[in-house]
């Protein structure tokens, strides 16, 4: 059986990155290497990694969708967020409807908001009771 292990989040700032994540995610994870820190997230490691730090030539760029987090206190690490000074999304889905970056529920039954890290990887925080898998 194949099983998600790791998922790799490029930044530019692997100081800066441990401090955002750390922060959000309430814990501190653990250097691994000059310019990668992991974070264990129920079984799967979000990898930050900075290829400059790790000696490499070129720079990575963000990662174009979402990562998506689901959290048993959303409201907790919607404070956390607001706290680093998170990017919020502030595009809507439908007119008139709430912006992605507040916790409202989604059209798919998912309680939810959007972010962009400080290093342009988009992230989604989901209420763990409202988890859609299709």
């Amino acid at each position: 059986m194949t099983h998600l292990f790791r998922v790799i989040v490029p930044v530019s700032d692997i100081e800066a990155a441990a401090v955002f994540y750390g922060a959000i995610l309430n814990q501190s994870g653990t250097r691994i290497s000059p310019g990668r820190h992991y974070f264990e997230c129920g079984g799967t490691i979000l990898a930050c990694f900075d290829s400059k730090a790790d000696g490499e030539q070129a720079t990575s760029t963000p990662n174009p969708q979402h990562i998506y987090l689901s959290e048993n206190d959303l409201e907790a690490v919607y404070e956390r967020c607001q706290a680093v000074r998170a990017e919020f999304d502030d595009k809507q889905l439908q007119e008139g409807g709430p912006s992605l970056g507040e916790i409202a529920t989604r059209p798919w039954g998912e309680r939810s908001f959007y972010l962009h890290d400080p290093f342009g990887n988009p992230v989604c925080f989901v209420d763990d009771k409202t988890v859609f898998t299709g």
